[in-house]
């Protein structure tokens, strides 16, 4: 009987059939079209994020700056440097890039003008920011008035930002 039992085993093909093996593969295949769109949603999210947190940190420097002097006058694209090196700054008018994980911010005039030319008894400030899923953020602070506020739009420089309007940044 054992005998016969060994034989038996020996004789049957071991392994997977064909069609056992397209069913796990079509199951993969399933599984990542259904991951892939989640996984590239939650990667624009936090590049979103991180030019956010990049604005945020340029207006702390920039209050550090306003704290000081009383003015924002000085908190301009090489003010901001001395106090935050970390972050990449550009004129008011030039456009932020996205290079990346470190994009530049584009500074505002404090005045809420075109110019980078500022007066001493500014009040505004302004900055905005390329995120690398292409998004652009503003933030403008207005120390005398409405306080922070914050926007995105199509035209990412520090100019365009001085039309934030927003208490908080859209969802995008």
């Amino acid at each position: 009987m054992l005998k016969r039992l060994t034989k038996r085993v020996r004789d049957e093909d071991a392994g997977f059939t064909l069609i056992e093996l397209m069913v796990v593969v079509l199951i993969i295949g399933i599984l990542v079209a259904i991951a892939l769109p989640t996984f590239l949603g939650a990667r624009e999210r936090a590049q979103n994020r991180a030019a956010q947190s990049d604005l945020r940190n340029a207006l702390v420097a920039a209050k550090t700056i306003y704290t000081d002097d009383s003015s924002y006058s000085t908190a301009d694209a090489s003010g901001l440097n001395t106090v935050e090196p970390s972050l990449c700054y550009v004129a008011a008018g030039t456009a932020s890039v996205a290079s990346g994980a470190a994009g530049c911010i584009g500074v505002g005039a404090p005045t809420g003008g075109a110019s980078v030319s500022v007066a001493a008894s500014d009040t505004e400030w302004s900055a905005a920011r390329l995120s690398a899923s292409g998004t652009c953020y503003w933030i403008k602070d207005n120390a005398s008035g409405p306080g922070t506020t914050y926007d995105s739009g199509a035209t990412c420089t520090g100019t365009a930002a001085d039309a934030a309007a927003q208490a908080t940044f859209p969802a995008a």
